[in-house]
């Protein structure tokens, strides 16, 4: 007899439901988010169990990769392409493990990609990267604007990196705004070198794939956004078409047009927000450096606002990825920006 698995994933604890081949109801049980314990529940079953399935959530390493080590056919549940029955007035973890179960045994279940074990912690160091970079950021904004509102003058973002006491203390001489502007000189100088170290490390363990090197030639695109993007994206074979890439990227909007009028919105979080991140980040750079981008850029943003024809700059430069990493060819201007 062929059985199914299904795990509801929380923060906390878990919900297991196991049924056959006839939708029978074989096992239910609410479980600690302990490894050991969930193992334990499905071992009765373990030869007869065909696959199961976790819901993708913030926190399924741990209980996917267990799971596959213990001899178990790991399948990740994608969320946001699953839809149920809307005429359904209660829905519990019961419920929700059991329809995970039904959807795989009919082989239906919509499944996320499950990234390389070994690969994960150089992606999330990346990852940890961008929060610091982020966080940067702000402190360099609120120096800007204090200098701006109590000056008049305008400072670039690279000179506030370069900043320190002194310069500030010939320019303030109040000792609050010296106190506040100070504060975040001594934090973007401590997450510099936190940042610079992570790149460091990067480069040092990890060289872009054969697949991946033709990105450099992608306006705007240096070492460290090639690849935040390779370990991203994982495997290119995952995307089918190029508005699958682009989609995946956030670079596009999430709504649905019939005879040209707006029919709804779809989940505008889907996606991948580091790689959305990396393509805003070349495009930024792209825009100061390439003429030719740089007027496509103006003209959008003459007809619409700044923020939307960055992010026009940005798809343009995810599609043409795409391409490069699916055919291994390099970047052409003229097939983008004509």
């Amino acid at each position: 007899m062929r059985l199914y698995a299904g795990i509801d994933l929380h923060s906390s604890n878990n919900y297991l439901g196991i049924i056959d081949e006839e939708d029978k109801r074989i096992y239910k049980q609410k479980l600690s988010n302990d490894l050991r314990e969930v193992l334990s529940a499905l071992e009765p079953f373990k030869e007869e169990i065909e696959g199961v399935v976790v819901e993708s959530t913030f926190n399924w390493y741990w209980l996917v990769d267990g799971l596959m080590e213990d001899g178990y056919r790991a399948h990740l549940a994608n969320p946001s392409a699953i839809k149920q029955y809307e005429g359904l007035k209660h829905v519990d973890d019961v419920h929700e493990s059991f329809f995970l179960a039904r959807l795989l045994r009919l082989g239906i279940l919509p499944e996320g990609y499950i990234y390389p074990k070994e690969e994960r912690p150089v992606r999330d160091l990346l990852r940890k990267r961008l929060q610091l970079v982020r966080h940067r950021t702000s402190h360099i904004l609120s120096i800007q604007n204090i200098i701006t509102r109590n000056t008049g003058k305008r400072i670039g973002g690279n000179d506030i990196k370069k900043v320190d006491e002194e310069w500030v203390s010939d320019l303030f001489k109040e000792e609050h705004l010296l106190l506040s502007i100070n504060s975040s000189v001594g934090v973007i100088r401590c997450l510099t070198d936190k940042i610079k170290r992570i790149e460091k490390v990067v480069k040092g363990e990890v060289k872009l794939r054969k697949e991946f090197k033709g990105l450099l030639t992608v306006p705007g695109v240096g070492d460290i956004l090639a690849l935040t993007i390779m370990l991203e994206v994982g495997d290119m074979g995952r995307f089918k078409e190029v508005g699958n890439y682009s989609s995946y990227c956030r670079c596009v909007r999430s709504i649905r047009i019939s005879n040209e009028k707006k029919k709804g919105e779809g989940n505008r979080k889907n996606g991948n927000k580091y790689l959305s991140w990396a393509y805003v980040e070349a495009a930024n750079a792209a825009i100061r450096s390439y003429p030719r981008i740089n007027r496509y850029y103006q003209r959008k943003k003459a007809k619409t606002n700044g923020i939307v024809a960055l992010k026009a700059v940005s798809n343009k430069l995810a599609r043409a990825s795409y391409y490069i990493m699916r055919d291994q060819v390099a970047y052409v201007a003229k097939k983008l920006f004509n």
